[in-house]
């Protein structure tokens, strides 16, 4: 008879587990959500201050393409790093020890 108590502990651990693993489930999926809308209020404001007249805008277009070479410069240095990760790790894992 004190078995049953055991199995009815185990039950109850496992039910706690599934609960929790829900809960966590439940937060990321919000936590999405939330980054989702702030995203797209982001992106809506930028649309309000946009200039229709700024595609004609030599000085404009110049500045864009200068920000977007300094975002491609600083993501071309950051892969070299991550190469450079990758290439060490792999070499420390086919050296043998």
């Amino acid at each position: 008879m004190g078995g049953g108590e055991g199995e009815n502990e185990s039950a109850d651990k496992k039910s706690e587990e599934i609960a929790n693993e829900d809960n966590k489930h439940k937060e990321k999926k919000e936590k999405k959500q939330k980054n989702k809308k702030d995203k797209g209020n982001k992106e809506g404001e930028e649309d309000e201050h946009k200039n229709p007249q700024d595609k004609n805008d030599p000085a404009k277009l110049k500045q864009k393409l200068e920000k977007m070479d300094t975002k491609i410069q600083q993501m071309v240095a950051k892969r070299e790093e991550i190469q450079k990760l990758l290439n060490e790790v792999e070499k420390g894992t086919t050296e043998p020890v």
